[in-house]
């Protein structure tokens, strides 16, 4: 079981930018692809963006063209990067790992907070 560790949430205003990182304990090659994700109160948590192990993304159409999934194999992390942050963008946000299309393991979750 891996672990994964989410850093860089914080509070930024609305048209801002910040940039999530998720440590993992191990190889994270070994897993199909990694995924952020973001919830808030009351609702279920969503895909917000995805990328494979080949280096393939995929972007919920609220964030597309404003955040960008990427990853750095050799120090087993992978990073979002938030631009043009909307105050609905507000949300506890999660790292994952999957090995198939349900998440293997999943990060305590990092608050990012746009205020206005």
């Amino acid at each position: 079981q891996v672990q994964l560790v989410e850093s860089g949430g914080g509070l930024v205003q609305a048209g801002g930018s910040l940039r999530l990182s998720c440590a993992a304990s191990g190889s994270i090659l070994r897993f199909n692809h990694m995924g952020w994700y973001r919830q808030t109160p009351g609702n279920q948590r969503e895909l917000v963006a995805a990328i494979a192990s080949g280096g393939s993304t995929n972007y919920a159409d609220s964030v597309k063209g404003r955040f960008t999934i990427s990853r750095d194999n050799a120090k087993n992390t992978v990073y979002l990067q938030m631009n043009s942050l909307r105050l609905e963008d507000t949300a506890v946000y999660y790292c994952a790992a999957h090995l198939s299309i349900t998440p293997t393991s999943w990060g305590q979750g990092t608050q990012v907070t746009v205020s206005s």
